[in-house]
């Protein structure tokens, strides 16, 4: 397939700021434009936008598991293995199918 080369003058700032959110992404800025342009042609128009959450941190997740975790403590639930994990959602599926 032949490839093209598109430049585009934009804002070094703005350059700067797309270009550390697309890295926070885990691509970079030329990744990011073939991204946009190859969901336009899927769309038919300006496809879905790709947002960072403001307020994300590792400390706030690591704070929301830890509070998973204290509550499977509480319940008893914290060191309940795979197999009586499934057999609590079947049985739970069970009774959800006789209550329909």
């Amino acid at each position: 397939m032949a490839t093209s080369i598109v430049q585009v003058r934009i804002d070094d700032e703005l350059k700067s700021e797309a270009t550390a959110i697309f890295e926070k992404l885990g691509i970079d800025l030329s990744t990011a434009v073939r991204m946009f342009l190859k969901r336009s042609v899927m769309e038919k128009g300006i496809p879905f936008p790709m947002t960072l959450q403001n307020d994300y941190s590792a400390t706030k997740a690591l704070q929301a598991l830890n509070s998973l975790n204290a509550y499977a403590e509480k319940n008893g639930t914290a060191d309940m293995s795979l197999d009586e994990i499934n057999a609590e959602i079947s049985a739970y599926r069970k009774e959800r199918k006789k209550a329909d």
